[in-house]
């Protein structure tokens, strides 16, 4: 189970550069009061010293160390509480120079006590979202949204739902890739955005995309490997917790597409990375559209998931 890299890296700079801005803010407050009030500049240059005083009040020995301690804790809160009382007859808050955070739960750290925290984990989401091509698909497609009402085999989609709910749940341990058979409208993407949506929350790296989109990148990184440039896209395909492929067999079938996609099968089902695929077309057109290698492997390797009735989109309309 993990995020992407790529998510992992941006939100981290993210979480850092906050951190840098917050301090940022306090050593800037902090100057403009030691100009304002040169009382606080005082105090906080003697409070500055207390681990020094801490040091000399060891090195006395150790009879009395309890009573020195004492002292300099008491003097401690005493210069403090007179920072907050000039701070206030200035007209600021008492903790105007503290160092402020977005989360004080983990301090803009992106953790506690080693576990992450929610603040990092949302934004890691929301960039996993991005990146994984759904983005604006989960705001209206997930399972709360998924209805049975423009079905006739209401029983039959509604046991597809469950399990596919189960198919989240068993994901740590079963890899199974899917094949998604319909007519247009049938649900499919809902049903794989859903699936994405759940699978990134529980913090597996999903990646939605058409399948013309991916042979696209492929395309593309051909020509990066010929001129030199920018990191190979199409990586993103063969590595994520969970791929998913959108009208397949709507692409411009070539022999390089074709070849793309036996690579895109053959490597992740070797590393036991699953495909949920999803296509318009009946198994005697996906074998038409094929060679053999391909299909032996979509109608073997695959679990296959029929999606019937009327088109929905036209059902709503």
């Amino acid at each position: 189970m993990s995020y992407s890299r790529k998510c992992v890296l941006l939100v981290n700079e993210e979480f850092e550069e906050k951190r840098r801005n917050n301090e940022s803010i306090m050593n800037a407050r902090i100057s403009e009061i030691h100009s304002k009030i040169p009382k606080i500049q005082a105090i906080d240059k003697e409070l500055s010293q207390t681990g020094v005083m801490i040091m000399s009040c060891a090195l006395k020995g150790r009879e009395g160390l309890e009573e020195r301690l004492s002292e300099l804790r008491a003097r401690n809160l005493e210069l403090q509480e007179k920072r907050k009382s000039l701070l206030l007859e200035a007209g600021y808050a008492p903790d105007y120079t503290d160092l402020k955070y977005d989360c004080a739960l983990c301090q803009d750290y992106g953790a506690v006590n080693g576990k992450m925290c929610q603040c990092y984990k949302s934004r890691i989401i929301e960039e996993q979202f991005k990146l994984s091509g759904i983005s604006n698909l989960v705001k209206t497609q997930s399972f709360d949204t998924f209805s049975l009402d423009y079905y006739e085999n209401k029983e039959e989609m509604e046991e597809l739902v469950k399990w596919s709910k189960k198919y989240i749940n068993e994901f740590d341990t079963k890899k199974t890739s899917l094949l998604f058979v319909g007519g247009t409208g049938m649900g499919k993407t809902h049903l794989s955005t859903a699936i994405a949506k759940s699978l990134i929350e529980k913090g597996y790296g999903v990646i939605y995309e058409t399948a013309q989109n991916i042979f696209f990148d492929f395309e593309n990184d051909r020509f990066i490997d010929r001129f030199g440039g920018a990191e190979p896209e199409a990586t993103k395909y063969l590595e994520c917790d969970l791929l998913i492929i959108d009208d397949l067999g709507a692409e411009n079938i070539t022999p390089f597409t074709v070849s793309c996609l036996y690579n895109i099968i053959n490597t992740r089902l070797n590393k036991n990375l699953p495909i949920i695929a999803s296509t318009n077309f009946d198994s005697k057109e996906i074998r038409g559209k094929y060679h053999d290698r391909i299909t032996s492997r979509l109608f073997s390797d695959f679990g296959i998931k029929i999606f019937k009735g009327t088109d929905i989109r036209r059902q709503k309309k």
